[in-house]
């Protein structure tokens, strides 16, 4: 499938910026399914300086500074992209075990394996308490295939979790999800990430865009996409394989991905740092995610 996305992020000061450093991860990467075609990142006011390079996971980081003093900052990425579908997302029943999964991760050591088991330990959003344990357990008998097993914990985070913008903010502890069975796709992303983490399982956050598509007999509204997070889980014999637990599925075709990290911190869309601008800048995004 080929795409063109647009991603517009708005940034409304109550008072004037007089400089400002920002790093942004809104360049589509290149991976087994996907392929980067072309993209533009546009900043207004101009940037004095930018550039392009691959941060430590292999996503395509675009730094930026304004030194000119401005009220509004307003960033366009405009990208193609060609998705396929996942390389035996049809055969999830087919593969390894939980138990033998376990085995190989502790016993083979060729680069693909220990370059996974990065994925293994707390980082900054996703730290280890026994809950996530207890939930994911039911789903990972030892002879079951791992990747049913996935599929089986993606299936009960849809069903157990009621989707809620307003319950988190990106600050939002993983407990505080699980008492509450609340929150967004970051949340349900980092749940299942910290619950396959807490089972032995290499497993890393995903942040893109999915497609969405009106209902029948109305029109596609132009902008009106989103972002969107989920994550990939490692077999050490059938490599990594893309989960998307708010939507109870595998990621297709009309997942495409931005960047991916160990959770949310590693991929934010933009940050940085600012000097003035105010209290509580106003922040308008909009995202569209068009066939083409």
């Amino acid at each position: 499938m080929k795409y063109r996305i647009k991603h517009i992020t708005e940034y409304l000061y109550a008072g004037r910026v007089s400089h400002c450093y920002n790093l942004a991860h809104l360049i589509p990467r290149d991976s087994q399914r996907q392929k980067r075609i072309k993209n533009n990142v546009r900043v207004q006011p101009f940037a004095t300086y930018s550039s392009k390079r691959e941060d430590y996971f292999g996503n395509l980081a675009f730094h930026f500074e304004i030194q000119k003093p401005h009220n509004k900052l307003v960033i366009t990425s405009t990208s193609e992209v060609n998705t396929e579908t996942q390389r035996g997302e049809i055969s999830l029943d087919l593969g390894i075990t939980y138990s033998e999964a376990l085995q190989l991760l502790a016993t083979r050591k060729d680069t693909e394996i220990l370059l996974a088991r990065e994925f293994l330990y707390d980082s900054p959003l996703i730290k280890y308490f026994p809950a996530l344990k207890e939930y994911a357990a039911p789903s990972f008998a030892p002879n079951q295939t791992l990747l049913s097993g996935a599929m089986d914990l993606t299936k009960r985070i849809y069903e157990d979790f009621a989707y809620s913008p307003a319950a988190t903010t990106v600050s939002t502890p993983l407990e505080k999800v699980m008492e509450t069975k609340r929150g967004v796709c970051q949340d349900f992303a980092h749940l299942q990430i910290g619950c396959m983490r807490a089972m032995g399982i290499p497993a890393k956050y995903v942040s893109g865009y999915l497609e969405t598509l009106p209902a029948p007999g109305q029109e596609r509204l132009v902008g009106a996409d989103a972002s969107h997070a989920w994550l990939s889980v490692f077999s050490p014999t059938e490599g990594w394989m893309e989960f998307d637990p708010t939507n109870n599925c595998v990621a297709h075709e009309q997942h495409v991905i931005t960047a991916w990290g160990r959770d949310y911190s590693d991929v934010t869309p933009l940050r940085g740092v600012i000097f003035g601008g105010g209290e509580n800048p106003i922040l308008n995004i909009s995202v569209d995610v068009a066939r083409i």
